[in-house]
């Protein structure tokens, strides 16, 4: 379980820091480096989900959105300043419940 949270906080993590990254470029007019960094950062983090050791990829995809929404909601807060307010959370935490559900659930 420990394997599978840091593989999806890291794959999380490249997500929003590569995309961050390009937003930066395009929208905000940093160097074209800054939107190269980010294109691979984008596409590390289209290998480290397949380091999950979870046999079906659309279940691991599925229960990654999960992660990715709270770690967007963190993201805005600590890089974009924009605090959550209480729906954010609760959305939040109501996306880690269906990712466990998902993920951990006794299947037969």
């Amino acid at each position: 379980m420990a394997k599978a949270m840091v593989l999806f906080l890291a794959a999380g993590l490249a997500e929003i820091g590569g995309g961050y990254l390009v937003w930066l470029w395009l929208r905000e007019s940093k160097p074209m480096w800054v939107g190269v960094l980010g294109g691979v950062i984008l596409v590390l983090y289209g290998i480290i989900p397949t380091l999950q050791s979870f046999p079906n990829f659309g279940r691991v995809y599925a229960a990654y959105g999960g992660v990715f929404i709270v770690l967007a909601v963190f993201w805005g807060w600590l890089v974009d300043r924009k605090m959550p307010d209480l729906y954010d959370w609760i959305g939040a935490l109501i996306c880690m419940v269906g990712v466990s559900i998902m993920l951990w659930a006794p299947r037969s």
